[in-house]
């Protein structure tokens, strides 16, 4: 339903119209820059014209086609999957499928076609269409039917997640004889803004937007944008408003109409941009007004809409596509980075199990990072052994960004970066994302040389039987596991001792014990795996029990966590492992492990247990449901911690392996961090943490060794330990393997260039002789 704006349109508009352009476009272009910083989004699509009969006529419009004889009156399953799919092959992450409105209406040949297909109508024929691109070629569908209803929408939204109308005007007098809209019923703008609002109750991410220069006055443009924002208000579900100028074209009623000139396209899209605020996504197209790239964006544009490279502009024919290297080129020379997106904006693809329907949103969750956008390449945490191509360059080839400039330079003297400084961090990419990882390379060789450490260690996992249902963990069994690979079990105290005896005359100075809660296990039980470590070997470390089984001890004897802590120090326990940190945000920790420790709790376990003299790691588990700026206030937990107690001696990111995780295989999460993602959690660790936390650990479990071997460029200076018998990462599907040797270790290292050392676990010099055994261990 039309809401009454004229007025105050038309007072704003006169205040708009006050003002030089120039003005109008600084504030414009401020606001841009507060909510998108210098980064300008476009999707990669094929644009898959469905039909082109439209039961409207448009004065304008050269997409709308009568019946032709010998022609189809829709593309064929086949033909549109075979445009699709050369899209595909071509990059493109979206299919378009554009058509015209319900021409069945108008037209005998699209009824008979439809009725020989078995589809009622165009739009139930669409949702076959696109359900089928979407199974064969894993293409996103994005949608412009035209009118739809509610029940249009319920059946769409499943093959789709994203879909658009434009709005286009708002003045009914261009429906009028003479008008560009006349003979249009689809046109009416009350039956649009009926459409986007629809879009809103089903929660579609949708796209509107305006045609401008066809007979409109500025006060029903700003009309227009205000009925926008304020339904937008209503459902917050316009993903971008649409700005596109009127572009005559040959053998139209309108071939021969005024385009808007420079300066009016300008002013709109500045007006838009101050209407709609920072945080909002305004596009115009940039093969309508090629010129115009730069000036556009400092007008407060910050996207170009889709962008074929295989496919001409169907509703601008005359108007062809810019070459996508081309647009980042001149983009790069005003100081901007051109970014893909999907057909679905990053703010409600992170969000998609509240905005896509639960048969895309899964897929939409996999195709993304932790930003929301495109995951650069096919790298997959715990199965990758390759470097993506584009990693491979080390040094930037132009200097880094401003803002990232400034992050380096701060960490660089020791300052604490703030919140916003770390997430920004996290989004480094191209020159950004190398100028990180060298400051952060810089940075270890200053504070600890060019060795790099590691660790012979055994992991003894006691039990894999837990009470607690994790989302991301297939480890677990029991009562609340899901879907995982192996059956329960729990090693009795004699295998405990006897692995632990065979680790030691292997050379092992570390054991390293974790299991799940088991609902028979008390403290006493934990008090007995340590003694019976200690019993097969007094002199090796006992890196043992994550904070939650720590905590779950003590409650079970009803002691407090501190007199437990001092009980098992005393039987041998030498320092605790930091796990079941997973992301130290209570935001995050609802999703993926509602039932374990706080944040305040986890931390409060880790500050008890230096106080009483048991060292600790620390550890971060991202990739899944989390964003840039939980990672960030969870380096900022972990340092305020550390400048209190000075007991973390390291910090171990732990990439999500998510192919066996139930919450991944339940569409809930994502694919696990990217390789750009997992490199810049070891790169802005150490510029977060700087000389107050100088271990930084990468996992070749989780990172492959030729990812280690990235990330010691990149931060790191430790490698881990040798793991044998590792068996939490390979549950979720790792295939990494479950033990190093040393001499692949060393080798590894000296390839970078960089000096092995072994390693204690708190970070001393190992026994000549325990090395000696080590290695002839590795010979018999």
């Amino acid at each position: 339903m039309m809401r009454s704006y004229k007025v105050e349109a038309e007072q704003l508009a006169a205040d708009f119209g006050a003002r030089d352009v120039a003005d109008l476009v600084a504030e414009a272009n401020a606001l841009r820059v507060a909510g998108h910083g210098e980064t300008i989004t476009y999707s990669r699509k094929v644009f898959v014209p469905l039909t082109k009969l439209c039961r409207d006529t448009c004065r304008y419009c050269t997409f709308a086609q009568s019946p032709r004889e010998g022609q189809r009156a829709y593309l064929t399953v086949d033909e549109a999957v075979a445009i699709a799919a050369a899209g595909r092959d071509a990059g493109c992450r979206e299919a378009l499928l554009t058509l015209g409105d319900q021409p069945e209406l108008r037209w005998q040949q699209a009824r008979d076609e439809l009725d020989a297909m078995g589809f009622a109508t165009t739009l139930e024929y669409l949702g076959h269409v696109a359900a089928e691109i979407r199974q064969q070629t894993g293409l996103l569908p994005h949608l412009n039917p035209g009118l739809m209803s509610d029940a249009d929408f319920a059946a769409l939204r499943p093959v789709s997640p994203s879909m658009g109308i434009m709005l286009e005007g708002i003045a009914p007098r261009l429906a009028e004889r003479g008008g560009p809209h006349f003979g249009c019923p689809d046109k009416e703008p009350a039956r649009r803004l009926e459409t986007i609002a629809a879009a809103g109750r089903a929660r579609v991410p949708f796209t509107s937007g305006l045609l401008i220069g066809i007979g409109e006055s500025r006060a029903e443009r700003v009309e227009a944008l205000l009925e926008l924002r304020a339904l937008n208000r209503e459902y917050d579900h316009l993903q971008e408003i649409i700005i596109q100028p009127f572009r005559a074209k040959a053998d139209t009623k309108m071939a021969d109409a005024a385009e808007p000139d420079d300066d009016e396209l300008l002013w709109t899209l500045a007006v838009t941009r101050i209407l709609f605020g920072a945080d909002a996504n305004i596009q115009s197209p940039p093969n309508l007004a090629p010129a115009m790239l730069e000036a556009m964006v400092e007008a407060g544009i910050n996207d170009l809409g889709g962008i074929s490279p295989v496919t001409l502009d169907h509703v601008n024919p005359e108007a062809p596509w810019p070459e996508i290297t081309s647009l980042a080129r001149r983009l790069a020379e005003t100081g901007r980075t051109l970014a893909e997106r999907l057909t679905i904006y990053p703010a409600y693809a992170r969000r998609a199990g509240d905005w896509v329907d639960p048969k895309l949103a899964g897929a939409v969750l996999a195709a993304i990072d932790g930003q929301g956008r495109p995951r650069e390449d096919d790298w997959l945490t715990g199965q990758s052994t390759h470097i993506p191509a584009w990693a491979e360059k080390r040094t930037p080839l132009l200097a880094a960004s401003d803002p990232v400039q400034s992050a380096i330079r701060r960490a660089e003297t020791g300052e604490e970066l703030r919140e916003a400084e770390i997430a920004s961090l996290f989004a480094a990419r191209g020159d950004d994302f190398h100028a990180v990882c060298a400051a952060a390379d810089r940075m270890r060789a200053e504070l600890v040389g060019d060795d790099v450490t590691y660790v012979i260690t055994r992991n003894i996992n006691y039990t894999n039987l837990c009470t607690h249902g994790c989302g991301f963990c297939a480890f677990s069994k029991g009562r609340v596991s899901e879907e995982t690979r192996e059956a329960p079990y729990n090693l009795s105290a004699e295998v405990v001792r006897s692995r632990v005896a065979e680790a030691w005359a292997r050379g092992g100075t570390e054991v390293c014990m974790q299991g799940g809660i088991h609902p028979s296990y008390t403290g006493e039980t934990y008090l007995g795996i340590v003694a019976a470590a200690k019993a097969a070997a007094p002199d090796i470390h006992v890196h043992a029990f994550s904070p939650l089984e720590i905590t779950s001890g003590a409650r079970s004897l009803g002691a407090s966590v501190e007199d437990y802590l001092r009980e098992l120090k005393a039987a041998g326990l030498a320092s605790l492992p930091g796990t079941a940190a997973e992301v130290l945000d209570d935001e995050v920790r609802a999703v993926i492990c509602a039932d374990k420790l706080t944040t305040d709790e986890w931390l409060d376990v880790v500050r008890t247990a230096h106080r009483v003299g048991i060292p600790t790691t620390s550890t971060i588990m991202f990739g899944h449901v989390d964003r840039y700026d939980h990672w960030a206030r969870h380096l900022l937990r972990l340092r305020a911690l550390q400048c209190e107690t000075g007991g973390l001696t390291e910090f171990v990111p732990l990439p999500f392996v998510a192919s066996e995780a139930p919450i991944y295989r339940k569409g809930r999460a994502r694919r696990g961090p990217t390789f750009r993602e997992s490199v810049l959690m070891h790169a802005v660790a150490r510029l977060s943490f700087g000389a107050l936390l100088p271990n930084i650990q990468t996992s070749w479990v989780k990172m492959g060794l030729a990812g280690g071997q990235y990330c010691l460029g990149a931060g790191a200076n430790d490698f881990g330990g040798t793991l044998m018998n590792e068996s939490i990462t390979r549950s979720a599907g790792a295939s990494h393997g479950q033990e190093m040797t040393v001499e692949t270790f060393e080798r590894a290292i000296v390839e970078i260039g960089r000096t092995p050392r072994q390693r204690t676990t708190l970070y001393g010099s190992v026994d000549h002789l325990r090395r000696e055994g080590q290695l002839e261990s590795q010979t018999v």
